[in-house]
Formats: C-alpha cells, structure tokens, sequence
C-alpha cells in the first residue's frame, strides 16, 4: 500500500466514523432491536439499502461476524483462542452507513462500537465473502484461498477490504481501536485491561426490497415483539430469507412452512410472495428448489464448474420432502382461505418470476406432474421398496437435514405417511375446483382424475409401515438405561408408560425396509396436513407427549428426537449436541400446536380422544410459554439438575455441533400460532 492511499483511507474511515453532530444524527433505523443467546450478542439492523446481523462471540474463541442479507453475504474476524474467555459488551447499537469503494461504488453496512475484556486479541482470520463461506470456516476451519483478504493496519486502523471474485463491489471490515493500540502482535488492552473498538462492515451486493408493518402482517398477528422483529428483518418481496446468520437466503421448505403456519397472520400479498418465490425457483422437472446459492458462493461455484465468471444464482435439488409441501400448501391458500379464494384466479395468472414466462398456475402445475408421477408406483404396490426415498448419495432428504438426522435412515416418516399422500389430495381438490382448467393438458386432466384414488392408498398403506411398537418390560429397561446415560431422572417417564407398550411411528425406514425406532416430532405434519384414524391420534400423540425418555416432552419443549430405543450408536448421534437430535427445534412446537388445533376442529372425534388432545394441548402450551424468551431462536438444548430441565442455548456448549440462528423464519410462526382460549 502506498504512504498516499493508505493516508486517503484513513481519512476516509475515520472522517466516516466520527460522530455526527446532534442536528444531523441520522434518525433511528426503521428496524433496530438486540438478542443475547449463550455467549453471543446480536443486533439487527434495517433501514432503507441496509440491513445488516451483527454477532459478538464471547468465550474462549472470540469473534465478530457481521451477516447481510443483501447477496447472502457477510465479514468476520476471528480470534486466536484466549484463555480464561473474553466478554464483549456492545456499546452502541449498529447505525446504517454507506460507503464508497475504490472505485466510488457504494457499500451499505454498519457502524458499531464495542467493548471487550481481554488483555490481548491476536488476529486469526478474516473472511469477508457469501455467508455459506464463513459458515463452513466457522465448522472447519477452511475458506477457498482466492477470498483471502490481507490485513492492512494503519495507525490505529486494521482494515480489510476486496472486491468480490467477479470484480462487482465486495466486502470491507474494519476496525478502528478506541481504547487500547494496534501492535505487530495484535491488538492490546488499556491499562483497564479492556479494548474498545469501533467497527465498520459493509457489503456490495444489491440490497433486497423489505417487506415490513401493513403490507406484512394482519391487524389480528400476535404482539409479539421478538417474532415480529424477526420476521421483518427476514422478509423481502423478493424472497423469505431462512434465518440469520447462517440461512440469509431462500430455502424451499422453510419458506412453504413458515407461510403455511403464518397464513392466518399474513397479509395476501406477503404470502403470494412466499410462494411466487418456490414457484420461481422449481425445476424444469417441477422439484422445490432446497437452497439458492448467490452472490460470491454462485460466482465460485460456476468458477470450479464450468470456468466461467457470473453470478447466477445455483440451485440444488436434493431435499424430497419440499417437492409434496408445495401442492397442499397452495391449495390451502386459495381453496381454505377467504382471502385466497377472492385472489385465487388473478393470482394464478400471475407471472411465476424467476425470469420466466410460465405463470403462476402453469408453474404449479409442473409440480403436480412430478408429485403425481412419484406417487404412481407405491399406489400401484405399496411396499416399502416403493415409497419416496432420499436421493442416492445423500443422507438427509428432508427438514433433518444433517446428516444423522433421519437416523440414517432412507424412507422419512413425514415425506411418505404425510406429505406425499396430501399432496395427492391437494391434486384431487385443485382439479375438481376447476382453479387450474387453463393450464391443464388433456392427459393431465386423466390422470389427476385418479390422484384422490391413490392418495387413499397412500393415506391407508403407508404409515402402519413406520408403526413400531415395544413391549412394556423391554420399554422399561431400555427407558431406565437410557436415562441413566442421559443424565436424567426414569421415575416420571416410567409412570407414564404405566405398563404399556411404546408404541409410535418411526422416524425413517432402512433401505430394507425396517423401521428406525426413534420416537420423533414429526407427527406434528399428519395433524396439520391429514386426517389420521381417531385410533391413530389417541396412540401417537400420547406417545410423542410422554415425558422424556418415555416421549418427547421436557420443562423446556418438546424434543425433535428421542433415540432411547435405538441403540448406543445412535443415541451417541442424536444427543443433546446433535442438530436434529435430543433437543427442542421451536417451529416444530408452533406445527403441533397447529395441528392439534386443527384435529380439535373435527366433529368425528370421540370423547376419550378429545379429552386426550386437549390435555396435550395444555401441555404442549405450558411448555411453550415457560421458554417464551427463546421463542424466536432457531432451536434449543437443554441441561437437568434437580429434577428439572433448563434452557442451554445451542451452540454454547463445545460439544455442540453448530450454533443457533438468533433470527429464524419458521419461528416466527407464533404470531399466527396462539394459544386456545
């Protein structure tokens, strides 16, 4: 660096980051708001072209990670390892800037100054790049070695700054030391012991168009402050984003979930934009798109493929279950709702987006020819070798989308017994509505004609084959073992088994066809989206509502996986560290809080079943509302002591495998999810 542009830089950073005076100090963002999670803090930013998720990381390995919505994009800085820990207190909340790049190009991001305990912060690495980048540095600790972005330390200044791969305008992060001196080392405390630090990021991608207040949510949506926060800083007319910091982008089945969930508190337009954006996304062959890749990640991606430099956005394909989420959730749009049936014509007419000229409803139809196709052989011959199977090569196929997460399992429970079978009937009711006459062919008219006849196949063949039942003794030893590994108490789980056998729907089938017996959430789908067997409700929702190890239930949630039947190997593999595994994901609360409200509409269920329902109702309710202050938060683990379960934000632990988004869409369900009266 030259002695001239290094002293332009300086100027500008500086002259950038002094304060304002009182007369002009920018007016307080439209969207400003704070969430402390375990040892991090977070602050959300959104006003006008920013909108920007800080995170501070205390602890033994301290970091800053500022993540964009704009491009899926983002900076952090790590630190080497400190012992002892070091505590960050934020001093001012983020302001939105926007800055210039060499090439005078603007940058929208933030500036923020804060505080942290630590007599000294050796630099570790910086990655400013797409967020999936710093994601997969921040699990293992690699990045492509073309974002590098050196240091360059001026004065009291540490800079880092590049334009993205494909020359359009990048990243820059830098730190300005208030308390303490930048040294050849790193950076030392005052004689406090503290350093304080003013931090600008920025980012260059194109800013989205947020969707926010009136033209989000209904008059009736839940005051919810948190929720609320969230959900704005995550929706934008051009797409739901999954969740900050970690998912700042599209992902198919977060965004047909929190749309379903949140319908009765959307706004027409808000939910017509959720579903534009999976119809713009489908594959020529009709599949939901799982993730998109944009900004730098598509720019690599198209790079290491083909060599060539762009940044259109990459799509993959291989999660199952979205592909039978999309027909029963339009259908409930503009056959269940008031709104949607006033809208249903127009809006299927419209353009599906996505740079192409198929419309809404001709789009959708795509998707019911895929649907149809896939579900043509297990209603032919319902055998387990017949049934939707994750795709070869991969280990997860649906919303447990780790690796472990369907106990390895090929056949998912909910993708078969629930989603597939209502996507049949969702197909059945569209064509007899006459919504879709338009867009359909004469030979989909023919065979849409048998989609209500092999729904009723799928509906009554597939789920007794998950059914999985264990006799009271071996329950018993198994539970007690099991608790005992886990460190929790037997005594309240065996009382509630009194006696009986365990019995519920398995969590996935074996490519034999054997079933995975690990007692799991997902029941929550076939209250919301069928009409199980009022046998059925009264058998597995007790199951799934016993107290943990016996069922799922805990003082601090409901569990998404319980492995107490599944052996040592697996209950190694879904603890209370694993992603989908012991521990408490929020939505899936929200989804069967849904669906029970849903089955307590019925007029066919009897007494003992209703009594039943409702009791689990006020259950799963208390539950909810004791850990109403992490209701917004991804997921949750748990610790036990004294006869209790307590909160531990996922992530704090080392043994963890990830962390939690502070900010996540399918959480934010609750403003349309409440409590009975």
């Amino acid at each position: 660096m030259t002695k001239q542009y290094g002293a332009a830089l300086l100027s500008l950073l500086l002259g950038a980051s002094m304060p304002l005076p009182a007369a002009t100090r920018p007016a307080e963002p439209a969207l400003s708001y704070r969430l402390t999670e375990g040892q991090n803090i977070n602050a959300f930013v959104r006003d006008g072209k920013v909108a920007a998720h800080l995170l501070l990381r205390s602890g033994r390995d301290p970091r800053i990670l500022i993540a964009f919505p704009a491009g899926n994009s983002g900076v952090g800085l790590w630190f080497a390892p400190v012992d002892g820990g070091a505590q960050w207190r934020l001093d001012s909340g983020p302001q939105p800037v926007t800055l210039r790049d060499a090439k005078s190009r603007p940058l929208y991001g933030i500036r923020v100054v804060a505080t942290i305990a630590v007599r000294h912060l050796t630099v570790k690495q910086a990655v400013l790049s797409n967020v999936r980048i710093l994601r997969d540095y921040q699990a293992i600790g690699k990045m492509p070695a073309e974002v590098a972005a050196p240091a360059q330390a001026i004065g009291r200044t540490l800079d880092f700054h590049r334009d993205r791969l494909d020359g359009a305008p990048g990243y820059r992060l830098t730190l300005r030391v208030l308390s303490g001196s930048l040294g050849a080392s790193g950076i030392n405390a005052a004689p406090d012991g503290r350093i304080r630090l003013e931090i600008v990021a920025a980012s260059g991608d194109p800013p989205l168009t947020p969707l926010f207040g009136a033209a989000l949510l209904k008059p009736t949506a839940a005051a919810d402050p948190a929720a609320r926060h969230a959900l704005e800083f995550l929706s934008y007319r051009e797409k739901f984003l999954a969740g900050s910091w970690r998912f700042n982008t599209y992902f198919g089945r977060d965004t047909l979930m929190a749309v379903r969930l949140l319908m009765p508190a959307l706004q027409p337009p808000a939910v017509e934009a959720g579903l534009s954006s999976v119809l713009a996304r489908l594959s020529p062959g009709g599949e939901v798109a799982h993730e998109e890749g944009i900004g730098e990640f598509a720019v690599l991606e198209h790079k290491a493929n083909d060599g060539s430099i762009g940044d259109t956005a990459s799509l993959d394909y291989k999660m199952v279950d979205d592909d039978f989420m999309l027909a029963p959730v339009m259908a409930h749009y503009v056959l269940d709702t008031t709104d949607g049936r006033a809208r249903a014509a127009r809006y299927l007419a419209q353009p599906a987006g996505g740079g192409r000229r198929q419309s809404v409803g001709a789009a959708l139809v795509g998707n019911l020819r895929f649907v149809f196709a896939s579900a043509t052989a297990f209603a032919a011959d319902p055998r387990p070798a017949a049934l939707v199977s994750i795709k070869p090569g991969f280990m997860a196929g649906q919303w447990r989308d780790s690796d472990e997460g369907l106990g390895r399992g090929r056949y998912a429970y909910d993708v078969n017994a629930v989603f597939v079978p209502a996507a049949l009937a969702a197909i059945d009711r569209l064509a007899k509505a006459g919504l879709l006459d338009r867009y359909l062919t004469p030979a989909d008219r023919t065979a849409f004609a048998q989609a209500g006849r092999m729904a009723a196949v799928w509906h009554g063949k597939a789920p007794p084959l998950f059914a999985t039942s264990v006799p009271a003794a071996a329950a018993r030893q198994a539970i007690t073992s099991y608790a005992a590994s886990a460190g929790v108490a037997a005594g309240p789980a065996l009382a509630a088994l009194d006696g009986a056998a365990l019995t519920f729907h398995a969590l996935s089938l074996g490519a034999a066809g054997k079933p995975v017996p690990v007692i799991n959430s997902d029941e929550g789908f076939a209250l919301l989206f069928g009409d199980p067997p009022p046998a059925d409700l009264d058998t597995y929702v007790t199951a799934i509502m016993r107290p943990f190890p016996a069922g799922l239930m805990t003082d601090v949630g409901l569990l998404v996986a319980n492995p107490v039947l599944a052996g040592p190997d697996a209950q190694a593999r879904l603890g209370k560290n694993a992603y989908h595994g012991a521990v408490v994901w929020s939505w899936q609360q929200a989804l069967l809080a849904a669906g029970l409200e849903r089955q307590l509409a019925r007029r066919d269920l009897p007494p003992p079943v209703r009594i039943g329902l409702v009791a689990a109702q006020a259950r799963l309710w208390w539950a909810i509302t004791a850990t109403r202050a992490v209701q917004s938060s991804e997921l949750w683990s748990w610790s036990y002591a004294d006869g209790r379960y307590t909160v531990a934000p996922f992530g704090s632990s080392g043994a963890d495998a990830d962390e939690s988004n502070a900010a996540q869409l399918w959480s934010t369900v609750y403003l349309a999810v409440q409590p009975p009266r």
